[in-house]
């Protein structure tokens, strides 16, 4: 997360996290020049007004939810751990960065480390682009501690049941809609075709989820959200699919976002309004987001139970 929602915050942002081979696979020297003499010299401004629509007297949603996860871990696997532990955040991207993060750990005496990547289904953008960024730093240090990376969580039967009952909980509430649209980020289709199991683990969430609710065939879809530049990425597309939804005359949709363990800029901002607007002018009537997890009492215990194990 950026540290500000201003232009100048945001270039420094945005040229970090596009400058990442894992997220960018294109030729470095030809990225440079689309990177530097023209997506800086645009975007920032653009994305610091988003920012600017979800921006909190806490700061960043981002990093004030995260905050409260790692302090409700640290309550929760008290109860259930009776060594010595330590906890510390990291983001990929902005401040507190992943380093120093591990630097904490470092002063704190630790030497036997657990990487917890809030990614629930795995990519190499994501999981991956953790642990490089772990490397980068272990490879300075003299002493390397003993270092696990934990796997992914994408149909852990705990997790399917925290979002079920997130799920429950926003329809008792306010009643069931029409269809149930389950938007995971998007990613070019060409990171599938070579090897990454991001896409099978977002659809492997969706089915398990899906039957967990009960949702037959018709009610509810899988889509991808946050297309980025002019090349084919994961389909069905989130937006494209709620506007041919309100032109086909669905009334009432529910999203969820089951690839983020914490709301964000693709959740607040994106999800939230900008594709609100979209199903809205297309001839929907009710369209409502369903938060992510963030720092629900059953989200920290599914958590917990995944790093113990």
């Amino acid at each position: 997360t950026p540290d500000e929602p201003t232009p100048r915050a945001l270039r420094r942002y945005l040229a970090q996290f596009l400058s990442d081979p894992r997220v960018i696979e294109y030729p470095r020297w030809l990225w440079r020049i689309i990177l530097h003499g023209i997506i800086l010299n645009v975007r920032p401004r653009r994305s610091a007004e988003l920012y600017r629509r979800i921006w909190t007297p806490e700061g960043s949603p981002l990093l004030a939810i995260m905050r409260r996860q790692a302090e409700g871990l640290r309550r929760v696997l008290r109860e259930r751990w009776s060594g010595p532990l330590h906890i510390e955040i990291g983001m990929g991207y902005g401040r507190p960065a992943i380093r120093d993060g591990l630097e904490a750990l470092r002063r704190a005496g630790c030497t036997r480390i657990l990487v917890a990547p809030l990614y629930p289904q795995y990519s190499g953008a994501t999981t991956g682009s953790t642990f490089d960024a772990v490397a980068d730093t272990l490879k300075t240090w003299r002493w390397v501690p003993e270092m696990r990376l934990a796997g992914p969580y994408h149909d852990r039967t705990d997790y399917i049941e925290c979002l079920a009952a997130s799920i429950r909980e926003a329809w008792a509430c306010n009643g069931e809609p029409d269809r149930l649209l389950m938007s995971f980020h998007g990613l070019p289709k060409r990171y599938l075709l070579a090897g990454d199991p991001y896409y099978c683990h977002c659809l492997k969430t969706a089915r398990l989820l899906a039957e967990r609710l009960g949702l037959p065939e018709g009610r509810w879809l899988a889509s991808f959200q946050s297309r980025f530049g002019r090349e084919e990425w994961l389909r069905p597309y989130t937006m494209e699919t709620l506007e041919q939804w309100g032109r086909e005359g669905v009334a009432r949709v529910d999203v969820v976002c089951p690839g983020f363990s914490a709301d964000c800029l693709e959740t607040l901002e994106e999800i939230a309004i900008t594709n609100r607007e979209a199903f809205v002018e297309a001839g929907g009537k009710q369209y409502r987001y369903i938060p992510a997890l963030n720092d629900r009492a059953d989200h920290l215990a599914m958590l917990a139970g995944w790093l113990l194990e």
